[in-house]
């Protein structure tokens, strides 16, 4: 067997055994961990294995967002797209940083940091986690019949307007990279962002909503994250987040 089959049977395997879930539904996470990256940079693959084992300790909601602006470099990223790339755009207005950079990992939709950074993102985590920037809004996301729903608790806080996103991602892929930077290399990558898509505006008290299932896709994971709106349209605080993993989509 090639390496990259058997890389590819292996992450097979784990998403069977239902090791690819970002956080168990129901229960808040820890943090909201959004790691920008590319096939195609050579500083990534630490980052993407740093996202590997925060995804298995289960305590965080981990998603990955490929982007395109490193493709001319030689290889055209496989699970890139320029929303993605966007969506790291609209961070660096909304953070200050004057330049996007790979592998970034954004953590709450409040700071960012070197995704490859293993020690700096735990504590980065743990802090949060335990201190003012929390995750402080219940949210569950789960299957009812041929419907997705999603609910929320209160804002602790009084008054606030932020989107509900749906975020749509891949649990594992393998990917043999022939070209660029990481040419040679079979490289798995774990809850790859394929859309993200507004389900509606959250104003802080116990709500609802329901989109279609099929628009999931099948094999796909779902992760549904609030996430307070600025002025200037660039996203905000994460406040809460939740994740249903594909075996739970499943009909």
């Amino acid at each position: 067997m090639s390496a990259a089959k058997g890389i590819l049977a292996g992450a097979i395997l784990a998403s069977l055994m239902g090791l690819v879930a970002p956080a168990i539904c129901g229960e808040r996470p820890k943090a909201v961990v959004e790691l920008f990256t590319s096939q195609g940079c050579s500083s990534c693959p630490p980052a993407d294995a740093n996202l590997r084992r925060i995804i298995d300790a289960g305590d965080v909601i981990a998603l990955a967002y490929h982007i395109d602006y490193w493709d001319y470099l030689g290889w055209k990223d496989t699970l890139a797209s320029a929303a993605n790339t966007d969506r790291q755009r609209y961070y660096a207005k909304a953070l200050g940083s004057r330049s996007v950079y790979t592998p970034q990992a954004v953590v709450n939709g409040r700071v960012h940091l070197n995704g490859a950074a293993k020690s700096r993102l735990d504590m980065t985590i743990e802090r949060m986690a335990s201190g003012d920037q929390a995750l402080s809004v219940d949210v569950e996301i789960r299957r009812d019949g041929d419907t997705i729903a999603i609910s929320t608790g209160d804002w602790p806080n009084g008054h606030i307007k932020a989107h509900v996103l749906l975020v749509v991602y891949k649990p594992v892929t393998a990917v043999e990279v022939k070209r660029g930077e990481n040419a040679g290399r079979t490289l798995e990558y774990r809850n790859a962002v394929v859309r993200m898509q507004a389900a509606g505006m959250w104003k802080g008290k116990p709500a609802q909503w329901e989109i279609p299932a099929s628009e999931i896709g099948e094999g796909n994971g779902a992760a549904v994250l609030i996430q307070a709106m600025r002025k200037d349209g660039a996203p905000g605080p994460v406040l809460g987040a939740a994740a249903l993993e594909p075996a739970a989509l499943a009909n």
